[in-house]
């Protein structure tokens, strides 16, 4: 077995299917499996998944796991020379598979890859090359100087955009939408940390592939398209604490000993900080559509019309 994609589902049936049958549109000789663990969705996915793809994998869970946890139960049954972690609300062009694993033999000292990744409107998804998130690249992305200044190295080494998104080069971190992982290198760091529900499990992982001795890399001959947060509408306030709990776990694993505690004290502040504006802005947005919407109907009461006239 060359290759093992592994998808997560939760709650995104539709873009699931979407994207079992981009994979199974691939021109691809090599040899793959699919296995898609459902996070306890409640809904039709797997029968439909079994209805029209019946050679796919599948693991039902009775609770949403996680990301982490779930990606690794798919890890753990995979047979495939390289892994690809494939998220559900993602499409993938006819040759992207092909392509990658080609790249991934030719180039036997890169531990983890991945492609272009281009969000619907056909712009690129930032994430899907960035450096590390050290306290000062943090503090530049949190600030605003790295918006203010994306071509700079230095104020913009998170999403590193003085870099051609067209040209291919080694980079700190890939992003777990797309990333495809020798074995060798899984079987050297371990699997996912699941300790992060989700986010930052894709940082932690390229962290730990790179600190092993493997090079982590951006191969943009090829792309995806990824529909972004399929599964985590409606979902607001866990998504951000998620997020913000998910980013100081990074922090305290791999960057708290390295740095003196005024700096941790100014991470944690940050962090809480950034936390409460997001709730906040998140707030305010309900109350602004609540306000919206109670005008309108006060508007057309007062002209007789009636609700769904």
């Amino acid at each position: 077995m060359d290759l093992s994609i592994v998808i997560v589902n939760y709650k995104t049936m539709q873009l699931t299917l979407n994207c079992l049958e981009s994979i199974y549109q691939s021109r691809l000789k090599y040899e793959f499996e699919t296995v898609v663990i459902d996070n306890d969705s409640k809904d039709d996915t797997l029968s439909a998944i079994k209805m029209l793809h019946s050679k796919v994998i599948v693991i039902a869970n009775n609770e949403n796991s996680g990301f982490s946890k779930a990606n690794n139960q798919g890890i753990h049954i995979a047979k495939g020379r390289y892994i690809l972690l494939l998220n559900s609300d993602t499409t993938v062009e006819p040759d992207t598979l092909e392509t990658m694993i080609r790249f991934m033999d030719e180039h036997p000292k890169v531990g983890a890859s991945g492609c272009k990744v281009v969000l619907p409107d056909g712009s690129l998804d930032k994430a899907c090359r960035r450096g590390f998130p050290t306290p000062l690249t943090t503090f530049y992305y949190v600030s605003g100087l790295a918006k203010l200044f994306p071509k700079s190295p230095h104020f913009n080494s998170y999403h590193m955009e003085y870099l051609s998104e067209d040209e291919s080069y080694p980079i700190d971190c890939l992003v777990g939408a797309f990333m495809m992982v020798r074995r060798e290198a899984i079987e050297q760091v371990g699997l996912l940390d699941e300790s992060f529900f989700m986010y930052f499990e894709d940082t932690d992982w390229c962290y730990r592939i790179q600190e092993a001795g493997w090079i982590n890399y951006y191969y943009p001959k090829t792309q995806i398209t990824h529909y972004k947060r399929g599964s985590s509408r409606g979902r607001p306030f866990r998504i951000a604490y998620e997020f913000h709990r998910a980013m100081k776990l990074f922090y305290d694993k791999h960057y708290r000993k390295k740095y003196p505690f005024w700096v941790t004290i100014l991470m944690y502040v940050g962090i809480g900080a950034k936390f409460g504006l997001t709730v906040l802005k998140d707030q305010l947005w309900k109350a602004s559509k609540h306000l919206r919407s109670s005008k309108r109907k006060s508007h057309e009461h007062s002209k007789g019309i009636s609700p769904g006239q």
